[in-house]
């Protein structure tokens, strides 16, 4: 699966993602020798739908940063914990890293265009967003299904990429409002029944 979370791994149409770059695949690792091929196994991981999420902070310098990722799930109730994972390739890396809060926003199902802004490598992301300050000054998504508003609690090194533990310390839902989905590639909506 490509999830959403870099321009590396923004949301692509499936024939898009045989094109993406792999240094697994592209350099004839020892892994690609065993018959691995991270490009299907990319594909076999966009079997499982997620929700689409913004992840913002603030860097050292009080620039607001944010990344398209799909990589965020709970953790625990007591104490309230999500997690979510970024590229060790991201050039947002260290900000989020240093940053002491965070805010999970996630997307609703009409900020598509917002998912994929946060997932570009270029251009400035906040420009025409609507956005709102947290608690500690960090931005938040006008319009999303949620938002999280986490300490930077625990990092994990996790293969290529850093595991975010996040200690929830405030949260809200709009509960009219429907969630982004990914699968198997591309974005998707929920029918109501």
């Amino acid at each position: 699966m490509t999830s959403p979370t870099t321009a590396q791994n923004s949301p692509e149409t499936p024939a898009a993602l045989a094109d993406l770059p792999c240094q697994t695949c592209d350099t004839g690792s020892s892994l690609q020798a065993k018959g691995y091929c991270c490009r299907d196994f990319r594909s076999t991981l966009g079997s499982f739908a997620t929700g689409v999420t913004v992840v913002t902070a603030l860097a050292e310098n009080g620039e607001p940063i944010g990344v398209t990722i799909s990589s965020f799930n709970s953790v625990s109730i007591e104490p309230p914990l999500i997690l979510w994972s970024l590229s060790m390739n991201s050039p947002n890396l260290e900000a989020f890293r240093a940053a002491t809060h965070y805010s999970v926003n996630v997307l609703a199902a009409d900020q598509q265009e917002i998912s994929d802004r946060f997932a570009a490598r270029s251009g400035d992301r906040f420009a025409g967003v609507p956005v709102h300050e947290g608690a500690f000054g960090v931005p938040q998504i006008d319009g999303s299904c949620a938002t999280f508003e986490c300490a930077n609690e625990i990092q994990y090194a996790g293969g290529d990429h850093l595991i975010f533990v996040g200690h929830v310390e405030h949260f809200a839902q709009d509960e009219e409002k429907s969630p982004l989905i990914f699968h198997g590639g591309r974005y998707r909506a929920l029918h109501a029944d």
